[in-house]
């Protein structure tokens, strides 16, 4: 079964996460929810998020990919963090599955695994790295780096997550049961 890693962080965007995480977990797919600390965590909108775990107790295992969820403050945390910079590059080294929404798409800019790459953001969220081709898809994939816009398209870059780990008949399955 495939594993993902989505770590949250104080001020996430509290739909793209729960979005993630329940469209990953419908499809069969092993999803930790990792609080940079032993928290629950606050999401940009006051929602409270109780994680699996702490990031310190995720980072034992490896992951066939992480997912990012943006919002504010919730990116800079994700960005302030070396932890995550130093998880999200190794498992680019490794050829796993990076992915990001929204604003998060700049962490991984920050840890320069967009240089020369598609993406797409939160508008002005990459404006700070003009070495990424910024795109306007609602979700952009470029080799095993999949990025998409905000919440409004947090279902779409769930459902191609499910589809990159699994196929693309889990994917209508799962979309077919949520009668889009």
């Amino acid at each position: 079964m495939p594993s993902v890693l989505v770590p949250l962080a104080p001020g996430c965007e509290e739909l793209e996460a729960v979005t993630i995480i329940d469209i990953l977990r419908r499809a069969g797919i092993e999803v930790v929810s990792a609080g940079l600390d032993a928290q629950a965590v606050r999401a940009s909108r006051g929602v409270m998020l109780m994680p699996d775990t702490t990031l310190d107790e995720a980072l034992k295992r490896d992951y066939d990919m992480i997912a990012l969820p943006g919002g504010q403050p919730g990116t800079n945390n994700l960005a302030a963090d070396q932890r995550i910079i130093d998880l999200l590059k190794k498992m680019a080294g490794d050829g796993k599955y990076i992915t990001a929404i929204c604003a998060a798409p700049s962490v991984l800019a920050k840890a320069g695994l967009l240089d020369g790459k598609r993406a797409t953001s939160f508008p002005g969220a990459l404006d700070a790295f003009p070495q990424v081709s910024r795109q306007s898809d609602a979700v952009v994939a470029d080799g095993n780096l999949i990025t998409s816009r905000g919440p409004g398209t947090a279902m779409d870059f769930a459902l191609m997550l499910v589809e990159r780990l699994t196929s693309h008949e889990k994917r209508q399955a799962v979309e077919a049961a949520l009668q889009r």
